[in-house]
C-alpha cells in the first residue's frame, strides 16, 4: 500500500473510534464481537500453540491474545499494529501477561522475526491500487512462520464493495498460497462474506482440526 492508501485506512479508523465512542471491535472495524469471535475461533483451529511462539500480524486491541489464553498454555505473543491507539489499548488489556509483547509498526515494512506461527486477521480488507500487495503480503508472512500461517479475508464473490475495503477471489488465493506451500486449507461458511486460510509447512506441529457448525473446508 502506498502513504495516501496507509494514511486513509488510519483516517477510518480515528473515525470509527470516533463514531462508536471509545476501543469497541467496531472501531476496528468489525461488524460486532460476534463476527470478531467467530473469525477467533476459526484460527484457533490452525493447531495448538501452547509452549510456541506467536505473531499476530495486525493485532489490532490485541484480544486475540485475551481469546487464546482460553485454550493455549505458555505460549508466547507479540501483536504488530500500525495504529498506535490500537497498540496503546492493547498494552493496557493485554499487556502485563507473561511472554506478551505489542508494538507499533507496519508489518508490510518492517523485518519480522520467525516465530512458530503468524496470524492476521482483518488484515487484507484494505483496498489497494497495486495488485500485488496482497500476494506479497502473504509470502512475506509465511516466510515468516516456521509451522503455519492463517489469514482471513473478505469473499468477493459475496461481499458488498466498500470505498475502502474489499473481497478477494477466493479461488485465486488459494492457487497463490498453494505455490508457496504443499499444504493449504481454506475454510468459510462460518460468515456470509469472509473466508479462513492455512498454509502449513511440510511438518506442521498441530492438531486435526474440528469443524465448527456452518463451516465448509476446500
Amino acid at each position: 500500500m502506498n502513504l495516501f492508501e496507509k494514511a486513509s485506512v488510519i483516517r477510518y479508523h480515528r473515525h470509527r473510534i470516533r463514531e462508536f465512542h471509545g476501543r469497541t471491535v467496531e472501531a476496528l472495524g468489525w461488524r460486532g464481537q460476534e463476527s470478531q469471535l467467530r473469525r477467533f475461533q476459526v484460527l484457533l483451529q490452525l493447531g495448538d500453540f501452547s509452549g510456541c511462539s506467536l505473531l499476530d500480524a495486525g493485532c489490532g486491541y490485541g484480544d486475540l491474545k485475551g481469546f487464546l489464553d482460553q485454550y493455549c498454555l505458555e505460549f508466547s505473543y507479540l501483536g504488530l499494529d500500525q495504529m498506535p491507539e490500537f497498540i496503546n489499548e492493547a498494552k493496557a488489556r493485554y499487556g502485563s501477561r507473561p511472554a506478551t509483547g505489542f508494538y507499533c509498526a507496519d508489518f508490510t515494512q518492517v523485518e519480522l522475526p520467525r516465530l512458530d506461527y503468524v496470524i492476521a486477521s482483518g488484515a487484507f480488507c484494505y483496498r489497494s491500487g497495486n495488485p500485488g500487495h496482497y500476494f506479497s503480503t502473504i509470502r512475506k508472512l509465511f516466510a515468516a512462520a516456521k509451522n503455519a500461517l492463517a489469514f482471513n479475508m473478505l469473499d468477493a464473490a459475496v461481499f458488498q464493495q466498500h470505498d475502502l475495503l474489499t473481497g478477494h477471489d477466493r479461488g485465486a488465493v488459494m492457487a497463490f498460497c498453494r505455490s508457496l506451500a504443499s499444504r493449504v486449507e481454506s475454510i468459510g461458511g462460518y460468515l456470509d462474506d469472509d473466508f479462513t486460510v492455512f498454509m502449513y509447512r511440510d511438518a506442521p506441529m498441530c492438531s486435526k482440526p474440528v469443524l465448527l457448525m456452518g463451516e465448509n473446508r476446500q
